[in-house]
């Protein structure tokens, strides 16, 4: 496996507005969240100048702004379709469930309160507050019941196999889990994300959208690649493999 690449985030120069530095990336909003810094309204008051306004290390902020923006990327070389199925779980969960756990609530309380201050200017919004809830909790069911009980069937499933065990096949006869129950899931999932998508015009924020409605729509659309790639990996690798082993196992 080719090692993940870190690359240095952008600059962030003190002497830039915080409502620019937000606009600029949208990952610095928790930071500024966490000192009580209003990054939406501030108009264009310098970072140094609510530091200094604050009583706030200024150099601690923009440290942690540094690392929030901090670039992290895979290699495009990386053949998931060769890792072994064990490796893949764990990944799919400490990668993408723990991504998901993290950032679900944060995206609902977000969009919630922007929501409930801009009813009458964005009417479409409590749709997509809807629909968002919808997958939220679609996809939380789904995570919690993979790791019950889909994905320890999956490893025991594929070690069996691979050791060529006596009892691999009285395995499957007996203690075979419902993967159609999780393809059905999976569709369920994208059908939502599609409708999330067309509700938010492919996460495309309205011209003249203030900071804050910038940063929800950046992150819907960080969320929908995630879950495009986590279910690549377990639409596409994951079950077919598992499938074709169930296959195998049953002809004899």
């Amino acid at each position: 496996m080719q090692k993940e690449l870190e690359a240095a985030g952008p600059v962030i120069d003190s002497l830039s507005s915080i409502s620019e530095i937000v606009r600029t990336n949208y990952k610095t909003a928790p930071v500024f969240k966490k000192y009580k810094i209003n990054y939406c309204c501030a108009g264009n008051v310098t970072l140094k100048d609510v530091c200094s306004g604050m009583g706030v290390n200024e150099d601690l902020v923009v440290d942690e702004l540094q690392e929030a923006t901090r670039n992290i990327s895979l290699s495009n070389g990386l053949q998931f379709n060769e890792w072994k199925t064990d490796f893949l779980i764990d990944y799919i969960i400490n990668v993408h469930h723990a991504y998901l756990y993290k950032t679900l609530p944060e995206i609902s309380a977000g969009l919630l309160s922007f929501m409930d201050q801009h009813k009458k200017q964005y009417p479409e919004l409590a749709e997509v507050y809807a629909t968002f809830c919808k997958l939220s909790e679609l996809l939380l069911s789904h995570n919690r019941n993979e790791e019950a009980v889909i994905f320890p069937y999956l490893k025991r499933l594929d070690a069996a196999f691979s050791k060529g065990e006596t009892y691999a096949q009285l395995f499957v006869r007996t203690l075979r889990k419902p993967l159609t129950n999780v393809k059905q899931e999976q569709t369920q999932v994208a059908c939502l994300l599609k409708k999330l998508q067309a509700l938010t015009n492919n996460y495309k924020f309205p011209e003249k959208a203030c900071t804050n409605h910038q940063v929800i729509y950046r992150k819907l659309h960080e969320f929908h690649d995630d879950i495009v790639q986590h279910k690549h990996l377990e639409n596409n690798i994951l079950l077919p493999r598992a499938s074709e082993i169930e296959r195998l196992l049953l002809l004899h």
